[in-house]
């Protein structure tokens, strides 16, 4: 019995990894964040394996029969629509079940949208705060103002349709004058880097309509001084 968390592509297929393919092919299930997504993977790939639905709006109610499943001996994968599961993706509650039920768990490297974004920012790599996908409504504008006093390079995700509101948000909590950079649709054919202050590319935004998943990379506070 064992549990397996396996990375899918955030963009190219080519990004998946040979162990990927053959954990997938070997395992006797595979949950799946939308199973229609992920049956393009498969289908892709060879991988004939069924795939049931297992995404945060189900996990809570599906987990139990997960973890009785693996305790019967059954092998079973996890993946999310792209990247790594658990990050920003259904995986942490099925994972803690596992764990608390003695139930091995391995989680395969493989693809990110993070750390390509972190290191193509060319804001300091050493030490970063990963903040995912921030509050829409409720505790936003506390968690920015929080943010705005982190040490750390800051690293976030946003939707296409919140990417200027959030720019002007680092605007106005954490300077104009801040470093940024907010990368776009990540091992696809129009992946896109957008370097510069806040101003500067916020600017370009308003100037060209956001499309696509965004990271968006902040420099911490004072770090500048110490660069």
């Amino acid at each position: 019995m064992k549990l397996y968390l396996v990375p899918t592509p955030v963009g190219n297929m080519d990004d998946m990894t040979f162990r990927a393919i053959k954990v997938l092919k070997e395992v006797d299930v595979i949950l799946a964040e939308d199973t229609r997504t992920s049956s393009v993977l498969l289908k892709h790939f060879g991988i004939e394996k069924k795939a049931i639905s297992h995404h945060k709006f189900n996990e809570h109610q599906t987990t139990q029969n997960v973890v009785n499943r693996l305790k019967s001996g059954e092998t079973i994968a996890l993946i999310s629509d792209a990247g790594t599961p658990g990050i920003s993706d259904p995986g942490f509650f099925l994972v803690r079940e596992c764990i608390a039920n003695d139930i091995e768990v391995e989680c395969l490297p493989g693809a990110t949208a993070l750390i390509p974004a972190l290191v193509d920012s060319g804001l300091p790599t050493d030490s970063f705060c990963f903040e995912g996908f921030l509050p829409v409504k409720k505790g936003r504008q506390t968690k920015l103002k929080q943010l705005a006093e982190e040490s750390r390079t800051v690293v976030i995700y946003e939707s296409p349709h919140r990417v200027i509101k959030t720019l002007e948000q680092l605007k106005e909590f954490f300077g104009e004058d801040r470093r940024v950079s907010v990368t776009r649709e990540i091992s696809k054919i129009y992946e896109q880097t957008v370097r510069g202050t806040v101003s500067e590319v916020l600017t370009y935004f308003t100037e060209h309509q956001p499309k696509g998943e965004f990271v968006m990379v902040i420099e911490g506070k004072d770090q500048k001084k110490s660069s």
